[in-house]
């Protein structure tokens, strides 16, 4: 009987040989932030002309060709990690949400670390302002980037690009990233859009001009873009940091996994179409998901996750004692962390104690 590993690939019957197969099971809540975009793609139709149509809408980066040979090694244990970017470009449509000064950053960065059996996911937040040793990389068109002391995690993105980002979180963490998904302003506010909103209640006001977010206290179903205002708000909660806005981008996550849980897209076809293509021109996903059945395989393997079963935390962070501004990892803290999820088991209670937080939890739920 042949053995999965945990980027999803299954020993063949010759030696040293390996092929893809498809994950089993349907998800609703392909755990990733935003990413959960992937889920939609469960289920749908095998017609041809929907899968050609889809297809075209996908457009993959190939993070193992750039990184090569030098990244942690792939472990055998079942379990399943995951990059996952909200990318802040405001090139093209994302233009509205500020001015293009042509480059971009990751906004929002989560490692997702589906553990074995992929029944339980563990979800860790990096602050974009936490300072990092970044090291150094080649972007997209081959062109070196040097190493930085103390450089925002979120000019990995910038300088780099995506493969940038992936090695910078493997060498902080020691993990090999199975998958890379990015999810971008205008697919985001769509997506909401076409599910139907979003339902969170929230227990005092979030009142923010740069969002364009104005909630009193109470239960709402947010659009496409007061749901961005809502991930995206800093000033409106907790101390106005970017800890603060960590907790509500996990509380929205948990309300949109519950969201396409009670959609029920399987017994819609065109919901089910209409989501699939919005989801697909909202990722960029890396080159071995860039296609519909391999988006497919990957979406269904994660379907026994519901909110309840998604375990999540910000990397433990202090503020920095230079700079009030930005954060530094909690480094004993930040180990607990990246050794339970490398050896697949749940992330301790000790690993968060003393980390700042940004005191906005409970605001939203």
């Amino acid at each position: 009987m042949s053995e999965q590993n945990k980027s999803g690939r299954i020993a063949g019957p010759g030696p040293g040989r390996r092929r893809k197969a498809p994950a089993r099971g349907r998800r609703a809540a392909t755990v990733t932030a935003w990413g959960a975009a992937v889920l939609v793609l469960a289920g749908g139709s095998a017609l041809g002309y929907v899968y050609h149509r889809l297809d075209g809408n996908l457009q993959g980066v190939d993070i193992n060709g750039q990184l090569g040979k030098d990244r942690p090694a792939d472990t055998d244990n079942g379990s399943m990690d995951i990059l996952v970017l909200g990318s802040d470009s405001r090139s093209g449509a994302n233009g509205a949400y500020g001015r293009d000064e042509g480059t971009a950053r990751s906004d929002t960065a989560m490692v997702v670390h589906v553990h074995e059996g992929h029944k339980k996911a563990s979800v860790v937040s990096i602050p974009r302002d936490t300072l990092v040793e970044r090291p150094r990389c080649t972007d997209g068109k081959g062109a070196t980037v040097p190493a930085a002391h103390r450089a925002m995690f979120n000019t990995a993105y910038e300088v780099g690009g995506p493969a940038c980002a992936v090695k910078t979180v493997e060498a902080m963490s020691g993990i090999r990233m199975d998958h890379y998904i990015e999810v971008d302003f205008t697919g985001f506010t769509k997506l909401v859009d076409e599910l139907g909103g979003v339902r969170i209640t929230t227990t005092r006001a979030i009142e923010d001009s740069k969002s364009h977010l104005d909630l009193a206290p109470g239960t709402h179903t947010l659009d496409g873009e007061q749901a961005l205002g809502l991930v995206r708000t800093r000033k409106g909660v907790g101390d106005g940091s970017d800890l603060g806005r960590i907790q509500l981008q996990q509380a929205f996550m948990r309300a949109f996994i519950d969201q396409v849980k009670s959609v029920g897209v399987l017994s819609n076809p065109k919901t089910l179409l209409d989501l699939a293509d919005t989801a697909t021109k909202a990722i960029t996903p890396d080159s071995e998901l860039d296609g519909v059945k391999e988006l497919m395989g990957f979406a269904k393997g994660l379907s026994a996750l519901g909110a309840d079963d998604v375990h999540m935390i910000t990397l433990p962070v202090e503020y920095d004692p230079l700079d009030p501004n930005r954060v530094v990892p909690l480094q004993a803290q930040g180990r607990q962390v990246w050794k339970a999820l490398k050896a697949d088991k749940p992330i301790p209670a000790t690993a968060t104690k003393d980390a700042a937080t940004g005191k906005a939890d409970g605001v939203v739920r």
